[in-house]
């Protein structure tokens, strides 16, 4: 009798390590440094007065309107090219009709690159304030404070098109095309972060919703945190944007490592450059697992967390900051 207890003992132990070691490589890093926001600052009003000339002005910006879209993409150039950024367009075709990335380069011509990016188009005829005017938003403020702290290595920022149904998953995405720009170059790339969704918070219990139960049982119950989401085998990566993101802004960081077939995991333009071969991550108020308006007509600008969402910024500036070292 001795002897079967000691051995399921043995047998619990084991399992508890197991356990305790799959939960610590799932949220890793668990411990991080202590907030100090970075100098800099995003710029409140500018996030604001993006995502409502997105949601009002740029409707619809969907791939049924690549006119709007064209329109959209030009101010998004004007935007970086006001920030002293060098611009250009990556034009390309999806069912006879053309679209366009916009690209801004910041810090020294050197190798490896950071590509941090965000889709501007939009699912149907929809404001989609949070769905990604938010992320277009936090791009264009990024390169406001890019040009005010420059880089050690290259840094390109990217607006895409086309990630939205029916191009979603497919060789006309916007990020594919550039992805695979990339490839075809030999570019070598330390990093490539998605900006996808960063602007809904609340802060009900129960407001925050997970793809299974172990998540849930694992992360607050309040939406009220940004999430860092990378798939297995890229922890060293989420390692490093959660510690920066955290060291930078008092906005709570929560990290994700699970394979790519997890629902929601490879929901942005990340997935283009994984399948790349390139290390990538998202930065994310997690969608629809939270903000019940997306994809509807209520993701609408009033409806959004400007503060935190400069926090997020700020959070991204210390994680490419602390990449390009």
């Amino acid at each position: 009798m001795k002897k079967l207890l000691r051995s399921a003992l043995r047998v619990s132990a084991a399992v508890g390590l197991i356990i305790g070691g799959a939960v610590v490589y799932l949220m890793q890093p668990l411990l991080t440094a202590p907030s100090a926001r970075p100098s800099p600052s995003a710029d409140r009003t500018a996030l604001r007065r993006t995502v409502e000339r997105l949601s009002r002005e740029f409707i619809p910006r969907d791939c049924e309107h690549p006119e709007r879209l064209a329109a959209a993409a030009e101010f998004i150039r004007a935007e970086l090219a006001t920030a002293g950024a060098a611009t250009r367009e990556q034009t390309y075709e999806a069912d006879g009709k053309q679209y366009k990335n916009v690209i801004a380069t910041f810090g020294a011509d050197a190798s490896p690159a950071i590509v941090v990016g965000a889709h501007y188009d939009a699912c149907g005829k929809l404001p989609a304030a949070d769905d990604n005017a938010s992320g277009v938003a936090g791009l264009l403020d990024l390169a406001r404070l890019l040009a005010k702290s420059p880089p050690a290595t290259r840094v390109d920022l990217v607006a895409y098109s086309t990630e939205e149904p029916p191009y979603f998953r497919t060789e006309q995405m916007g990020s594919v095309v550039h992805a695979k720009s990339l490839r075809a170059d030999g570019t070598e790339l330390r990093a490539m972060i998605s900006l996808e969704m960063i602007g809904y918070f609340s802060d009900e219990a129960g407001s925050q919703g997970f793809p299974s139960p172990l998540l849930r049982a694992l992360y607050p119950s309040k939406g009220n945190f940004i999430a860092v989401v990378g798939k297995i085998g890229g922890g060293s990566l989420v390692r490093t944007v959660k510690s920066a993101m955290t060291s930078a802004a008092p906005l709570p960081v929560y990290s994700l490592n699970a394979p790519g077939s997890l629902m929601g995991i490879d929901l942005s333009d990340h997935r283009s450059y994984w399948a790349e071969g390139y290390p990538a991550v998202m930065i994310t108020d997690t969608a629809f697992f939270r903000n019940r308006a997306y994809h509807t007509d209520r993701d609408t600008a009033d409806r959004l967390d400007y503060e935190r969402m400069a926090q997020v910024v700020e959070g991204t500036l210390a994680a490419v900051l602390e990449l390009a070292r």
